[in-house]
């Protein structure tokens, strides 16, 4: 399977403040420029899986108006990582002991008090394994629209990993803002 792995625009959050579940739109002169740049290399009539988050529902909108042939549908799977009760509180606001902790336990800890990171690797290898599946009768191909977070994950899905420990062995590379990248062949 190739997996394009698109990364929503520019969030309309202020810097250094966390969001991962946070609903926000994106910028949308910068989503516009991601869709056009996505639909001139996609090939034609693909599965697209989308966050529910504004942000991704933002960009599938703006593609799926440039590309009809797509096949959209919203897949909660693809959501950000849900930071809880940090949400929408600016980095420098977090107490040092709940990031100590938070990087202690990496893989089990709930940042925030919602979801760990281990828990986000089980619902993005679910959806894997799903697209997987939808992708054969598309030459092997299909498209997520969806997060930084996510996208991460995804990486370790496709070398099997299915559970982190400690906090080195989560990627630090992911697309920036309206870029995309691909995993696996056809």
């Amino acid at each position: 399977m190739t997996l394009w792995l698109a990364r929503h625009a520019q969030p309309c959050v202020a810097s250094g403040v966390c969001y991962g579940a946070l609903d926000m739109p994106a910028e949308a002169p910068a989503t516009r420029m991601a869709a056009e740049s996505l639909a001139a290399v996609l090939p034609p009539a693909l599965p697209v899986r989308v966050s529910p988050l504004q942000r991704c529902e933002q960009l599938a909108q703006v593609l799926c108006g440039l590309r009809p042939d797509l096949l959209f549908k919203t897949d909660a799977r693809l959501a950000e990582m849900n930071f809880g009760a940090w949400e929408g509180v600016p980095w420098a606001q977090i107490p040092p002991a709940a990031v100590e902790a938070w990087t202690a336990d990496f893989g089990n800890c709930c940042f925030g008090g919602l979801e760990s990171a281990n828990q986000v690797l089980q619902r993005v290898a679910s959806a894997w394994s799903e697209t997987l599946a939808l992708s054969r009768p598309h030459g092997g191909h299909a498209v997520w629209i969806t997060h930084a977070g996510v996208i991460r994950a995804a990486s370790l899905v496709a070398q099997g990993v299915l559970r982190v420990d400690d906090a080195a062995q989560w990627p630090r590379h992911a697309p920036a803002y309206g870029q995309w990248c691909q995993l696996g062949g056809a």
